[in-house]
C-alpha cells in the first residue's frame, strides 16, 4: 500500500471523484504554488471504490465555493500541528461566476467575449446550474 506521509500544517482535499484530481489542480493554480503539494490518484476507497486526494503543504486559502462546484462531493480538511483541526463538507453555491463556461453558440456570452459567464443552481440535489443568460443547463462531470 503506498504511504504518503503526514502533514504538520496544510490543506487535504479528499474524496475527488477519481481522474479528477488534476482537473482541481489546474483550476486552483496549485502549480504556481511555492510549496509541497501531492496528487493522489486512484486511491482506495470504502465510500467511493476509488478516489483522488490532493495534500497542500503550508496555510492555503480556498475558494470552497468553487471547489463545490467542480464537485460537490469533495471534503476538505485542515490540519494544524498534525491534526484534522476542521473538516468541512462543501455546499453548493447558488450563483457561480466565471467557473462554468456556457456551452450553447447562441448564448451573448458566445459573442459578448467579455462578458462574464454567470450560473444559478436550479436543482441542488442533482448539482444542476443554468446559464443567467440563456438558460442553458450544464452539463458538468456529476
Amino acid at each position: 500500500m503506498l504511504n504518503i506521509g503526514g502533514l504538520h500544517e496544510g490543506v487535504v482535499i479528499d474524496h475527488i471523484v477519481a481522474g479528477h484530481a488534476m482537473d482541481i489542480y489546474e483550476y486552483l493554480e496549485l502549480g504556481k504554488l511555492d510549496c509541497c503539494v501531492a496528487i493522489i490518484k486512484n486511491a482506495s476507497s470504502k465510500k467511493m471504490g476509488r478516489k483522488d486526494i490532493i495534500k497542500i503543504e503550508g496555510p492555503f486559502a480556498l475558494d470552497l465555493d468553487t471547489l463545490a462546484v467542480l464537485d460537490p462531493n469533495i471534503t476538505v480538511n485542515i490540519i494544524r500541528d498534525n491534526v484534522i483541526v476542521e473538516k468541512r463538507k462543501l455546499r453548493l453555491p447558488e450563483k457561480v461566476t466565471n467557473i462554468l463556461r456556457c456551452k450553447n453558440p447562441r448564448c451573448i456570452t458566445s459573442i459578448e467575449q467579455e462578458l462574464p459567464h454567470v450560473f444559478l443552481l436550479t436543482n441542488p440535489e442533482k448539482s444542476t446550474y443554468r446559464c443567467a443568460y440563456c438558460d442553458e443547463e450544464y452539463k458538468g462531470q456529476n
